[in-house]
C-alpha cells in the first residue's frame, strides 16, 4: 500500500524556524545601529546649525560697521552653551590681518560615546 502524503517534516520546520530566527536577529542588531546613528546625525546637525547661527552673525557685524570690522561684538568670545540641556558648547576667535576677519567656531557637543568637537572656519573682508 503506497500513500503519498504531503506536508513538511519536522525537521524542516525546525530549519526554517532557525534560519529564521538568525535573519530576525540581524535585522534587530542593525536597527540599533542605525537608531545610534539617527542621533548622532541629529546632533550634528544641531552643533553645525549652531555654529552657521554664530558665523553668520559674526558677518553681519563685521559689515554692520564702516570701516568693516570694527563693531564692538566683531571680537573673540564664548564659551557659549545651547542647545538642549546645553548639549552644545561654542568658543569663537576673531583675527584681522591683511583686511581679512577669520573666524573660527569650536563648537563641542555631546554623544552617546562622549564629546565630539567640530572646527569652522570662514573669512570676511575688512
Amino acid at each position: 500500500m503506497k500513500t503519498s502524503e504531503r506536508g513538511f517534516t519536522l525537521v524542516e520546520v525546525l530549519i526554517a524556524v532557525v534560519v529564521l530566527g538568525i535573519g530576525v536577529t540581524a535585522l534587530v542588531g542593525s536597527s540599533a545601529l542605525v537608531t545610534r546613528m539617527v542621533g548622532r546625525g541629529a546632533s550634528e546637525t544641531k552643533a553645525a546649525e549652531a555654529a552657521n547661527v554664530r558665523l553668520e552673525s559674526m558677518r553681519l557685524l563685521a559689515y554692520s560697521t564702516s570701516p568693516r570690522c570694527t563693531a564692538g561684538g566683531f571680537a573673540n568670545g564664548g564659551p557659549s552653551y545651547s542647545g538642549r540641556a546645553n548639549s552644545i558648547r561654542e568658543h569663537w576667535v576673531v583675527t584681522k590681518a591683511n583686511n581679512v576677519g577669520t573666524i573660527t567656531d569650536t563648537v563641542t557637543h555631546r554623544t552617546a560615546t562622549g564629546t565630539h568637537t567640530d572646527v569652522i572656519t570662514t573669512q570676511v573682508e575688512c
